[in-house]
């Protein structure tokens, strides 16, 4: 008998060992019940702000796709801008240089013609001169020409005969 109470003793130690495992697995089954249910719940918030975040994205990318292909147009135009602006400085710099041709061509004859630019010069004053003498003398033949009249209702100055 006494190997049967042991062994029913045994078996009953069995028992409530397995028992408490039983529990303590439930437990633990139960923790991690709420545990994959909060991370469940994390992943579904995760998964709405991901959706919230590609849509931005999606709008952003689309926003800057408009952009660069503003700018490629913009940009097109800008060397249209500049392409035309190049044209004038050309035509500057080729006007300059023909402007300089003139300037020491003209320079040359000038030099080449400096006596003959003195002679004329010269009968230029004496023109100039005869004209002013010409200008004077008409002058003074009208004045000299031209009769007194007395303003009207001016007085008279007494006159003696004796002078």
């Amino acid at each position: 008998m006494d190997w049967q109470i042991l062994l029913y003793i045994a078996a009953i130690v069995a028992a409530i060992g397995f028992l408490v495992l039983c529990v303590a697995l439930a437990i633990t089954l139960n923790s991690l019940k709420n545990t994959l249910k909060e991370v469940s719940g994390t992943v579904a918030g995760l998964e709405n702000q991901l959706q919230g975040v590609t849509l931005e994205t999606t709008n952003l990318l689309h926003k800057t796709n408009e952009l660069a292909e503003d700018i490629q147009v913009k940009s097109e135009k800008l060397n249209g801008v500049v392409d035309a602006v190049k044209g004038v400085g050309n035509s500057v710099t080729d006007l300059n240089s023909t402007v300089r041709s003139i300037t020491s061509k003209v320079g040359v004859q000038v030099e080449q013609n400096e006596d003959k630019i003195a002679q004329v010069v010269q009968w230029g004053n004496v023109v100039m001169g005869i004209r002013d003498k010409w200008n004077e003398r008409k002058i003074y033949e009208t004045r000299a020409n031209a009769a007194y009249a007395p303003v009207p209702e001016q007085k008279k100055l007494p006159h003696n005969e004796q002078y």
